[in-house]
């Protein structure tokens, strides 16, 4: 694990980090490949095992944080478990690609500390805390519980985003994918 880079997308859920992701994977299939992350969680609507994230009942998952099988990993809300598989990192590596996470802020800050200079950390920030609550409505795949909650969440993510390498203002989603083409080129010396 000493030469592999790392591309981490974080920000608030329903910024656009995951759309931003999926047009890089499309973008530059061959130097990139997604980490699919580990959840406690079940799976919402479409998600598929694998592909969307491995999903691990919640003591198969603190199983593996006891056996040292995750990167990072964190309890983002109470019994709800999420967190990167070293053997998936390997994986990617092993293929000779760079790695790009579509992550929390926690995990992301987490990763940046471990890969310091192989990686690269960007913030996609919201237009506001308002267009951001009103894309995780148009989602309708959550309660209202579970959006109150991520607009708390989001709210004191966005204080963190001095930390990143670099941030992306996601108002126009194609400016914003302008801009991390442009930093995958410069960080892979595509």
């Amino acid at each position: 694990m000493e030469n592999g880079k790392l591309v981490i997308f974080s920000a608030p859920s329903g910024s656009g980090k995951t759309t931003i992701v999926k047009h890089l994977l499309k973008t530059f299939p061959g130097q990139l490949a997604f980490s699919i992350s580990a959840t406690s969680r079940p799976r919402r609507g479409e998600e598929k095992e694998g592909k969307d994230y491995h999903y691990l009942s919640k003591e198969e998952f603190k199983r593996r944080i006891d056996n040292k099988e995750f990167l990072e990993w964190e309890e983002v809300y109470a019994g709800t478990y999420y967190g990167t598989l070293r053997s998936e990192v390997e994986r990617i590596w092993a293929d000779g690609k760079a790695v790009i996470f579509d992550i929390d802020v926690e995990g992301g800050l987490n990763l940046k500390g471990q890969f310091k200079d192989r990686s690269l950390a960007v913030f996609v920030m919201p237009p506001s805390i308002k267009i951001l609550e009103e894309r995780l409505r148009s989602r309708q795949t959550d309660t209202q519980e579970s959006i109150a909650r991520r607009i708390a969440k989001a709210e004191k993510e966005l204080k963190t985003a001095e930390l990143f390498d670099v941030f992306i203002l996601n108002e126009k989603l194609e400016e914003a994918c302008e801009k991390a083409e442009k930093l995958m080129k410069e960080f892979l010396n595509i």
